[in-house]
């Protein structure tokens, strides 16, 4: 609020006019109590970083008396030196392993982080539930289902039965990096299971044979 107190000037009939002076006074208490509540409304309507975490799913530990199942719809990749990346599909065999289906010994192949590499194998492995996922998306464009709907039914498509599963697995000589990155690149192409797990003495043996 401002004041203004105004004094001086002639009151005789003879005395001379003189010009009126003013003195001005600002209450700033008003203006200092609106920077309080804009500040506090800020305060408490802000949403503050929230620390970004990664989710990494690890197995339960196995039961003693349980043997070793055949894992059919998998694809386990193998993380090395010089971000060297080895991976096959389906189940481990190779010689002394259970293989009732007499399936051929498993064969390691490399690929890279390119879009080429890894990119494509996962897109080529996981396209059913791409495909559904891709499928949600356009109703959720046109309005037909809500933004939970939506969430709800793609996360049952990545975690169907029939989709595929993810094995990571890493010598001694891969790098804390490659881990992220690769799980990165699972979560862009909607691969809902995956899990880190320790390599087998047997697949250390073929992946020294293959690298060298």
């Amino acid at each position: 609020m401002a004041e203004v107190n105004t004094g001086g000037g002639g009151h005789g009939k003879h005395e001379k006019k003189r010009a009126k002076k003013s003195s001005t006074r600002i209450d700033m208490t008003p203006m200092v109590d609106l920077a309080f509540l804009l500040l506090t409304f800020f305060v408490l309507t802000s949403t503050f970083a929230k620390p970004k975490t990664m989710e990494i799913n690890y197995p339960a530990d196995k039961p003693i008396d349980q043997k070793d199942q055949l894992v059919n719809n998998a694809l386990t990749f193998i993380m090395t030196k010089d971000d060297g990346i080895y991976y096959y599909y389906g189940a481990f065999i190779t010689e002394g392993a259970p293989n009732p289906l007499g399936k051929p010994n498993t064969i390691l192949t490399k690929t890279d982080f390119s879009s080429g590499g890894l990119h494509k194998i996962l897109l080529e492995k996981n396209k059913p539930t791409m495909d559904a996922i891709d499928a949600l998306k356009g109703k959720l464009i046109k309005k037909e289902i809500a933004d939970t709907t939506y969430k709800r039914l793609a996360n049952r498509e990545k975690g169907d039965p029939k989709a595929l599963t993810v094995l990571i697995k890493a010598d001694d000589q891969a790098v804390y990096k490659n881990i992220i990155d690769i799980i990165d690149e699972l979560n862009i192409c909607n691969i809902g299971k995956y899990a880190v797990v320790d390599m087998g003495a047997k697949e250390n043996e073929l992946l020294k044979a293959t690298s060298k």
